[in-house]
């Protein structure tokens, strides 16, 4: 049973995304504020994070932050704000996903759902264990693991995921829908720009020469050549 941690302080949100994810079977706890959210996770270690940005004490950014010194833990954040930096930022923090209020219960259900997948089955791309050898980056999908120029490269699971499936298709141009489906899941109503930051930092990780293209107005594309 998949444990998930709701840090919210709007009871009726918590209330109503808590009955959603109750009834698919899932152990759910709550917090409602930035200090008891970190030690609900120290506590419960949940597989999921449901948080929100503006939380009294200390706010979801912060929290986030702290969280991501020690956890790779999944976090989906839920904010009110509509500014396009705030997104941005709490996905440069190291969020994995969001969701913007007022939200739709079931699609937040539906995002948990795929994401606890991919956390279960500890792969976005690919069906099976593979190794990508190519002149520069080496990817081991197997035991997650990547080089560049022989350096090991340490990358967040959702990064790793979106570099394999890149590698996988090598040559291809894949669009940032197609790339949202392979990592984040099938069922997956995000924003399309997920995939920019979280790729903008892979390609930060792998340094100038990282083989992955932007094609304008597409998607990208992995340039390495094969040995």
């Amino acid at each position: 049973m998949a444990k998930i941690l709701i840090v919210d302080d709007e009871p009726a949100i918590v209330r109503l995304v808590k009955s959603y994810l109750d009834a698919e079977g899932y152990e759910v706890f709550t917090a409602s504020d930035g200090p008891s959210g970190l030690k609900a996770v120290h506590a419960y270690k949940p597989d999921l994070v449901v948080l929100d940005i503006m939380l009294p004490g200390m706010d979801g950014l912060e929290v986030l932050s702290r969280l991501r010194r020690e956890s790779e833990v999944y976090v989906i954040l839920l904010t009110a704000r509509t500014e396009e930096t705030d997104k941005i930022v709490g996905l440069s923090v190291g969020a994995d996903d969001y969701v913007t209020k007022p939200f739709s219960p079931r699609e937040l259900t539906a995002r948990v759902k795929a994401a606890l997948r991919r956390v279960q089955t500890g792969a976005g791309a690919g069906s099976a264990p593979s190794v990508f050898s190519f002149k520069r980056v080496r990817i081991d999908t197997g035991a997650r693991q990547v080089t560049m120029d022989g350096s090991p490269v340490e990358l967040t699971a959702i990064e790793f995921d979106l570099l394999a499936a890149l590698a996988e298709n090598r040559g291809r141009v894949l669009t940032r829908e197609q790339l949202l489906e392979k990592v984040w899941g099938y069922d997956y109503f995000g924003d399309t720009r997920v995939v920019d930051v979280h790729l903008g930092h892979v390609r930060q990780k792998l340094g100038e020469a990282a083989p992955i293209a932007t094609v304008r107005g597409v998607g990208y594309r992995f340039e390495d050549e094969p040995l």
